[in-house]
């Protein structure tokens, strides 16, 4: 595959761990998402052993602080050679707009997250957000694609609005996938990954169902193969 839709998020604590993992899976079909727990622990040298592997590496760290800060956050993780970064959309107009700069001239992709998949309308009221999810989101894309970025990480129930709303370019990565009957672990607002593509999204992250599956490349080889159908 020369794009793969499928962003594997190695949810591990070391970096023994996710080189064993990643060793079990084809870079042909999909990315590797690292978040915070793994690279704290693991560093850079994590990302550039798996780059040199052959994986497009998602690092989601979802900065969220004053626009320089992050601009030259952003910058630091572009020069690592990742394919993707991502911010925090409620960081505001100035630190999104700092950020894009910062990415200008460079190949990585800039997301922002919109609201976190584990959210739900009382977690919302109880910060002070007392609009519907839908609403929330809706208003941080749009501002996120005013300011010139990439995409947005969403929830697969929002991505039909979205797609609705901005241009066929701008990219939708949706976590809190699950396959159908899977088990929904923390998450709030979950979609198979059929639903997914068939709501427009362009990416799927997703983590327990494939690593924590007895067979992660056979689970990835059928997660792939049912987008393929949903496709056609």
């Amino acid at each position: 595959m020369n794009n793969p839709r499928i962003i594997v998020a190695l949810d591990f604590s070391n970096k023994k761990q996710a080189l064993e993992f990643a060793s079990k899976l084809d870079k042909n079909l999909c990315r590797i998402k690292i978040g915070k727990e793994l690279f704290t622990s693991a560093g850079p040298q994590l990302i550039e052993q798996l780059m040199s592997y052959g994986f497009d590496i998602f690092l989601d760290l979802k900065y969220h602080d004053i626009p320089n800060t992050v601009a030259n956050a952003c910058r630091a993780a572009s020069d690592l050679g990742v394919w993707m970064v991502n911010v925090h959309a409620l960081g505001g107009r100035k630190m999104l707009i700092a950020a894009q700069e910062a990415l200008s001239t460079k190949k990585t992709k800039l997301i922002a997250v919109t609201l976190l998949t584990n959210l739900n309308k009382s977690d919302l009221y109880e910060i002070g957000l007392n609009e519907e999810p839908i609403d929330i989101v809706q208003r941080l894309a749009l501002l996120a694609s005013d300011c010139g970025l990439d995409g947005v990480v969403c929830s697969a129930m929002e991505a039909p609005q979205l797609r609705k709303m901005i241009s066929k370019d701008f990219c939708l990565v949706t976590p809190g996938i699950r396959p159908l009957n899977g088990n929904k672990n923390d998450q709030a607002r979950v979609a198979t990954p059929q639903e997914a593509i068939q709501n427009g999204a362009d990416y799927l992250v997703i983590g327990r169902p494939i690593t924590q599956s007895n067979d992660p490349l056979l689970m990835l080889q059928q997660l792939n193969y049912e987008i393929e159908m949903v496709q056609l």
